[in-house]
């Protein structure tokens, strides 16, 4: 009890003491659940693990899930990018990051309304090409699905985005880049040897959050399409909804454990490939 009461009152005249409710509230809500999930998925032997990896609805979500992130992305990566590009050093920059950051004070109701209005089969983007002599899509009910998801997507979290590329961009000592173009650099020279390697450690920061925000976009897909939408559409967040529903838990505790061990080492992969070209 003399020692115990000993380390703790090292731990409060330390200055590490303001982290315990912090990590209170991870062994609580994360890895107490984790641990619990990870004994039910062997409550049946390896009988989880091998029904879940021979369900045609695990595969078919793990592959839209992973075309969503290849997809989307890149693409927003690249689009905030060039737009941080373009409104950095603005004297609009302020109130264009404000119009920029919109989309995420929009509730997900109206959103979901929004994209019912543009994309349903007798909504705007419909009589747009009817006007042109086209032939309307039915964009919820078909492999256009998956666009909506990743135009759902961008149109989020392109501000959200934006405004961290500043960020990194004001962290850019000024003299880089006016040394440079004394020296006769083009703006793409700057760009591209000055700007993008000071923003490595922004980029990957910038990537680790879009691919958590990516797994965000199953609200207004489930909100769109329900439970079982078109396949192109379906996630794993889907996925786990529906086993859930139908309280399937050990199957989704295995798949939970599989999926878990593949993104923590693709996470650790991702790191050290970092690491080595930083």
């Amino acid at each position: 009890m003399v020692k115990l009461s000993r380390s703790w009152i090292c731990i409060l005249r330390s200055k590490a003491w303001f982290l315990l409710p912090s990590v209170i509230g991870v062994v609580l809500f994360a890895a107490l659940p984790f641990l619990d999930m990870l004994f039910r998925s062997f409550s049946n032997g390896l009988g989880n693990y091998q029904t879940a990896l021979g369900n045609g609805a695990f595969h078919l979500a793990i592959l839209n899930t992973l075309r969503f992130a290849g997809v989307g992305i890149p693409i927003l990566l690249v689009t905030s990018f060039l737009a941080a590009l373009g409104i950095y050093k603005s004297k609009w920059m302020r109130f264009l990051k404000s119009i920029y950051l919109l989309p995420m004070a929009v509730p997900t109701a109206v959103l979901v309304l929004i994209w019912k209005a543009f994309f349903h089969k007798a909504g705007l983007f419909n009589q747009l090409l009817e006007l042109f002599g086209a032939e309307p899509v039915d964009w919820l009910s078909s492999g256009a699905a998956f666009w909506v998801l990743i135009i759902s997507y961008i149109w989020k979290n392109l501000g959200y985005t934006i405004v961290l590329w500043i960020a990194g961009m004001m962290s850019i000592p000024e003299s880089f880049t006016e040394a440079a173009r004394v020296d006769g650099a083009t703006e793409r020279q700057c760009v591209l040897y000055i700007v993008l390697p000071q923003l490595k450690p922004v980029f990957y920061t910038i990537t680790m959050l879009s691919f958590l925000n990516s797994f965000k976009v199953f609200r207004e897909a489930y909100l769109v399409a329900g439970s079982y939408p078109q396949k192109s559409m379906y996630l794993l967040q889907h996925l786990f909804n529906n086993w859930f529903t139908n309280l399937e838990i050990d199957k989704m505790a295995a798949a939970g454990v599989l999926l878990a061990v593949f993104f923590a080492g693709c996470s650790v992969a991702l790191e050290k490939l970092w690491e080595e070209g930083v």
